[in-house]
Formats: C-alpha cells, sequence, structure tokens
C-alpha cells in the first residue's frame, strides 16, 4: 500500500494553468502506474490520466488531451499534472491513484487500489 498526498489546487481564471502535485510514500514508486482522477459537485469521479511506472506510457481522457500533461519524478516519488487552458468545466476535486504492478487498459476508478484525499481545483468564467 502506498500513501498519497495532493497539492497544489487552487482558484484559477479560465484560460489560465495550474500544476498539481501528488506525494507517495510506503512503496516502491516506480511500481506503480499513477493516475489522476476528478469529480466534480453531483457527479461521479471520473478519470484524467495514468503514468506508467517509469513514464514510457500515458493515458488521457479526450476532454483534457493537448491540454493537460501528466509526468513523474520517480527520484522524488511524485507525480504531476500540469493543467493549460482551463476551462470551468475543469473545476473538480482532483485526486491522485495508484496500482501496484499493472497499467491498467481502461479508465475505471475501480482498477486503482490506493487514493490521495484530493485537492480542489477551482475555475472562475
Amino acid at each position: 500500500q502506498v500513501q498519497l498526498v495532493e497539492s497544489g489546487g487552487g482558484l484559477v481564471q479560465a484560460g489560465g494553468s495550474l500544476r498539481l502535485s501528488c506525494a507517495a510514500s510506503g512503496g516502491t514508486f516506480t511500481y506503480y502506474t499513477m493516475g489522476w482522477f476528478r469529480q466534480a459537485p453531483g457527479k461521479e469521479r471520473i478519470f484524467v490520466a495514468h503514468i506508467s511506472g517509469y513514464g514510457t506510457r500515458t493515458l488521457y481522457a479526450d476532454s483534457v488531451k493537448g491540454r493537460f500533461t501528466i509526468s513523474r519524478d520517480n527520484a522524488k516519488n511524485t507525480v504531476y499534472l500540469q493543467m493549460n487552458s482551463l476551462k470551468p468545466e475543469d473545476a473538480a476535486v482532483y485526486y491522485c491513484a495508484a496500482v501496484h504492478l499493472k497499467i491498467p487498459t481502461g479508465m475505471s476508478s475501480s482498477e486503482y487500489s490506493d487514493w490521495g484525499q484530493g485537492t480542489e481545483v477551482t475555475v472562475s468564467s
């Protein structure tokens, strides 16, 4: 099991940028595919992006492709989500997630075993 702590959320104007971070501890970081999900009020948690253990494979939701970039620094046990050209519909609580020794083929949250507490992103129009 790995412990995850997100940071970097906040208020930004539409068109602006934010970078989220997720620090992991308690496991061998490179063994984990790391994902980002988001949940808006009253809606289900949905997939944003994931990155494999050594960063060689990434997957993005269509809604963020070309605007968001997931990356990781294995020396710092940290995964990032760079969010550019933010839209009001990007506002949500963003969660970091981890899955051990597996690269999910899909975008289901059920494939991830460990979750952070979330960081809130607010986008003003």
